[in-house]
């Protein structure tokens, strides 16, 4: 992997890769009434006679009721295609890019089209010892699973037709990661918004066992931006994960590093399976839920510095 696309997650990073191997872009869009949130995930999967393209797709709506539906539209291998310069991604007469994506998918259970334009992108802060979210990990060539945050929060323009519904997103929040490697963490706890009371504020977590040289440990990396400054809590930077307590629909946690504690409590509202990697192939199944709530308290010593909470959280709790 070259400097630029370390320091690029957005950029494919697949492109030596033959078997064993999948990557994947999570688009995730908020309709600003938040009515509808829709996730698109774009991505390539290589394993040997397995092999291939897709997207899978997962909308949340909230009327005429709460409702949630996915649907995985899976392609030739040789239908993806990707440039770096600038950032394309294209399935079929589907593109992802930096500025917006287009969207023309058509299955017995679900119809969407449509054009969102994404407004700038809010990528997190980098340096030589974080070149990406992963910290110094992000330079090694033997990681199961890498992960890398493109846009911590985005304004949204356009329209898509779900169903033969338009659905306005102008004046929605976007926010889109990635992962690539060969199989997801058999452990893990994930969760993002950037719905708080505050619409500056936006929040990454992700606790997982990952292995690494013959034995597990548990890897941190959780990013907090508020008030335009950035709060990192991550393994690479000696943070420490204080308390820890899971139940199906419920992940609470202690962060602290330095000065700075964080309180995050993760409350799951719905879910929905997800086709996840092992080895490169889509044969595994998570669960996700779109509509989750997030509480966060921040404290620089004794003094409350941001006390929130956010809503519309993807949320996966798998234990």
């Amino acid at each position: 992997m070259g400097l630029k696309h370390m320091h690029e997650p957005i950029l494919f990073q697949g492109y030596k890769k033959k078997n064993k191997y999948f990557e994947g872009w999570y688009y995730k869009l908020v309709s600003k009434d938040e009515k509808y949130k829709v996730a698109f995930i774009p991505g390539i999967s290589l394993a040997k006679e397995k092999s291939h393209s897709f997207i899978q797709v997962f909308i949340s709506k909230k009327e005429p009721e709460m409702s949630l539906k996915t649907d995985y539209f899976r392609f030739e291998k040789q239908a993806f295609q990707f440039e770096d310069t600038p950032f394309k991604v294209s399935i079929a007469d589907n593109t992802f890019e930096a500025e917006g994506l287009s969207i023309n998918l058509n299955s017995p259970y679900l119809k969407v089209k449509g054009q969102i334009q994404i407004g700038g992108l809010s990528p997190i802060d980098r340096g030589i010892w974080s070149p990406n979210i992963m910290g110094p990990f992000g330079y090694l060539n033997f990681m199961e699973c890498y992960h890398g945050v493109v846009s911590m929060t985005s304004p949204l323009q356009g329209e898509l037709e779900i169903d033969g519904q338009m659905i306005s997103f102008d004046g929605g929040k976007g926010y889109i990661e990635k992962d690539w490697g060969k199989s997801f963490p058999r452990a893990y706890v994930w969760l993002q918004t950037n719905h708080f009371k505050d619409p500056k504020t936006s929040l990454m977590f992700s606790y997982a066992d990952i292995p690494f040289l013959g034995f597990y440990f548990k890897g941190l990396i959780c990013n907090l931006l508020f008030n335009n400054q950035e709060y990192r809590f991550a393994t690479y930077n000696f943070s420490k994960v204080l308390t820890e307590e899971i139940t199906p629909k419920k992940a609470t946690y202690v962060l602290k590093k330095g000065k700075y504690t964080l309180y995050i409590e993760a409350i799951q509202k719905d879910q929905i399976d997800l086709a996840s990697p092992i080895n490169g192939a889509m044969d595994h199944t998570i669960k996700e839920g779109l509509s989750g709530e997030v509480r966060i308290k921040l404290y620089d010593k004794k003094t409350l510095l941001c006390e929130d909470i956010g809503i519309e959280a993807g949320i996966e709790i798998m234990k």
